[in-house]
């Protein structure tokens, strides 16, 4: 092993995801459901947006798209509280362990029935979309 797998000083490598402008330079980040363990969504964070989490200890990302901060939930108010904040073995991924504050995880629901991000599965046969609430009746 190496010093980044050995070492306990946070150095993450903001450079992973190549062809970024270097203000935007970002990693991926999966957040995990504190309680359940599903796992919410993938998003990306870069340093800005890791330093408003910790300092928050609320989840914000780096919106890829709108190339700006995502404070989760600012608009809907389906915030999430920051557990945990784990780091892979080459300091180039995230994982976030959260707790919703309320209802909705995701911005889509199901008759009025909360989803995470994941509630579709990909039918390899088929290479359909299943809904899993759909599947589950």
């Amino acid at each position: 092993m190496g010093m980044i797998e050995e070492t306990d000083i946070l150095m993450l490598d903001w450079n992973k995801i190549k062809d970024m402008p270097k203000e935007n330079e970002v990693i991926p980040v999966a957040v995990q459901n504190s309680i359940t363990k599903e796992v919410i969504l993938v998003a990306y964070v870069n340093e800005e947006a890791l330093k408003e989490s910790i300092r928050l200890k609320k989840a914000v990302f780096w919106s890829t798209s709108r190339n700006k901060l995502w404070f989760k939930g600012a608009e809907s108010g389906n915030t999430f509280t920051l557990d945990h904040i784990y780091v892979n073995c080459e300091q180039n991924s995230l994982v976030y362990q959260v707790t919703p504050d309320k209802g909705n995880i995701c911005h889509t629901s199901y008759n009025g029935k909360a989803n995470n991000c994941y509630y579709r599965e990909l039918d390899m046969d088929t290479m359909k979309l299943i809904n899993l609430n759909e599947r589950d009746k």
